[in-house]
């Protein structure tokens, strides 16, 4: 049976006139250095603040365990 590890991200959003913003650059660096460790994404979601705006992601990553 495999076995799996998982992380989550938590991806913060910089505020602005018309809400939160992410650095998709940024984002998309990371994701790619964690995919290179064997990280893939396998779901995320929004997370808001009381008045709906988005606070940030989350993010769930999951690979397998070799051992």
């Amino acid at each position: 049976m495999k076995k799996f590890e998982y992380k989550l991200l938590d991806v913060p959003t910089r505020l602005s006139w018309f809400g939160g913003k992410i650095d998709m650059q940024e984002l998309t660096n990371s994701l790619n250095l964690y995919g290179k460790q064997g990280w893939e994404v396998i779901n995320t979601t929004d997370t808001n603040w009381y008045s709906g705006g988005t606070r940030g992601l989350i993010i769930i990553l999951k690979r397998e365990l070799t051992t």
